[in-house]
Order: structure tokens, then C-alpha cells, then sequence
């Protein structure tokens, strides 16, 4: 952002930073199931946000960032398998697959870890 002249959002920082405490504080309340599942969902869009942005980039003739976007993305799938591997076996996962539309053999991104595009072929992910 500091390349482009786009500043930091000190109200998305802040946003965000409540945000995760309050999730943060409600597994002592209702449990860890729900925050591990919305977190691996959440991920899972997440996923799509950098390599959607490195296509944009690419559209526009600017190649600099697609190695860290890349390896962004990827983290970001790393992490809705985390997630999803620990609630995997959860009696509560199929009822929250149905209402929410994320979870065993459904997500939002088309990543296959155990079989990864180069970063030089990764316009083959995310695509609408």
C-alpha cells in the first residue's frame, strides 16, 4: 500500500482489532466449535482475496507482488485446513455446513494443496 500512496485504515484497524477480541473472548462462553468454524470459513474466502488482487495487478501490467501474494494466498488455504481439520469430526459440523455453505468438500476457492500451481500458472485459482 505504501508503494501506491494508499494509507493504513486506522478505523478498519481498529474495527477489526475489537472484533477479534470479542471473538477471542466468546470461546469461553459458547465454546471453541463455532469461532474454529467461522475462522476456517472466513479463510477460505480469504483465500481468493490475494489471488484475485494478483490477477488485478497482473491486468495491469504490474508483476512485482505476485510471489508474495502467492505465498499469501496459499497461507491463508493453510489455515482453513487447520481450522477445518480440527472441527472435522464435530457432530455440529453437518448442520452448520447446510446453513452456512462451508466445510467437508465445500469452500470458496478452488486450491488444492497437495497439488499447487507455480505461482506463474495460479491464474487458474479463483476464478468466477
Amino acid at each position: 500500500m505504501n508503494d501506491f500512496g494508499i494509507p493504513i485504515s486506522k478505523w478498519y484497524e481498529f474495527k477489526f482489532h475489537v472484533i477479534g477480541k470479542v471473538i477471542s473472548a466468546s470461546c469461553y462462553v459458547i465454546g471453541w466449535f463455532m469461532p474454529f468454524y467461522f475462522a476456517g470459513r472466513l479463510e477460505s474466502g480469504n483465500v481468493c482475496e490475494y489471488f484475485r488482487m494478483k490477477q488485478y495487478f497482473n491486468s495491469l501490467g504490474i508483476t512485482k507482488y505476485d510471489q508474495i501474494l502467492y505465498e499469501m494466498g496459499i497461507k491463508e488455504k493453510d489455515h482453513e485446513v487447520y481450522f477445518l481439520e480440527k472441527i472435522k469430526n464435530n457432530k455440529l459440523l453437518p448442520f452448520f455446513e447446510k446453513v452456512f455453505s462451508w466445510g467437508n468438500g465445500k469452500g470458496f476457492n478452488n486450491i488444492d494443496l497437495d497439488q499447487k500451481y507455480p505461482v506463474e500458472e495460479s491464474i487458474h485459482y479463483c476464478k468466477k
